[in-house]
């Protein structure tokens, strides 16, 4: 995939520029840290295409094709296949509603953590971001360092050697998040471990292009993403339960 056009010189110094140690001694600085670098560089709006895999256990595969949109923070809409067919989620200040053939299937409080740390945290205050994390069971008192994929992050809400507690990762130098492990939905006695890769840059700042997620070290899920557009044009309907089935971003 193309790379999109930016200034690079100006990106890359800041991705270079370093923390003094003594500035990051909790979770609630790594996050103050996060949003300090990119508050004014971050996309307020995002769309693209996401080829959603799931891997089965008897060694089948189910593909389909998401088209995603967000404002940030906060707002996250999926269609799931054709757009036309009103099939979908919308994720809204916490609560995601659901949709089939156009009407409301449910709706319930969710906190996407992923939005969260991977977007939120750097178009909101570090407090609304921390309180969000705190409130989902992550100890911001624990930070330790580790090194992933050969570069240094920050590990938040676990004791170094711990991988049985909710716990983020992010990359010390780029201020990214790359990695976050916690208990899945269906079974609390089971982790999952997600993870953001191949970030590129974007419009200043940068996407995690695709994503994975593993469950007993076997990747059960995954997301790459494609016609990725920063800071488009959304309708204001476009994160309205009562108007999904009639405001699609796709015919922007």
């Amino acid at each position: 995939m193309k790379l999109r056009k930016l200034r690079l010189p100006s990106l890359i110094l800041l991705s270079l520029t370093p923390l003094h140690a003594q500035d990051v001694r909790s979770g609630e600085d790594v996050l103050r840290a996060m949003n300090d670098r990119y508050t004014k560089e971050w996309y307020a709006t995002l769309t693209f295409d996401q080829k959603s895999t799931t891997y089965n256990a008897d060694g089948t595969t189910k593909v389909e094709t998401w088209h995603e949109a967000a404002d940030i923070p906060g707002k996250l809409r999926i269609d799931i296949g054709n757009p036309a067919d009103g099939n979908g989620a919308l994720l809204v200040d916490g609560t995601v509603t659901g949709f089939h053939a156009g009407k409301v299937t449910g709706s319930r409080p969710l906190v996407n953590i992923l939005l969260v740390l991977g977007f939120d945290v750097y178009r909101q205050a570090p407090e609304t971001t921390a309180s969000v994390a705190k409130s989902e069971g992550y100890d911001l008192s624990k930070i330790h360092e580790e090194t992933w994929e050969g570069q240094s992050v920050y590990v938040v809400g676990a004791d170094k050697g711990d991988l049985k507690k909710k716990q983020f990762w992010i990359d010390k130098n780029k201020l990214l998040f790359v990695r976050v492990i916690e208990p899945t939905q269906s079974d609390p006695a089971k982790f999952q471990d997600i993870r953001f890769e191949d970030y590129q840059p974007l419009a200043k700042a940068w996407l995690a292009e695709r994503v994975e997620v593993y469950v007993d070290d076997k990747k059960v899920f995954s997301e790459e993403y494609s016609n990725i557009q920063a800071n488009p044009k959304l309708a204001a309907g476009t994160f309205d339960p009562q108007q999904f089935d009639s405001t699609h971003w796709e015919k922007r």
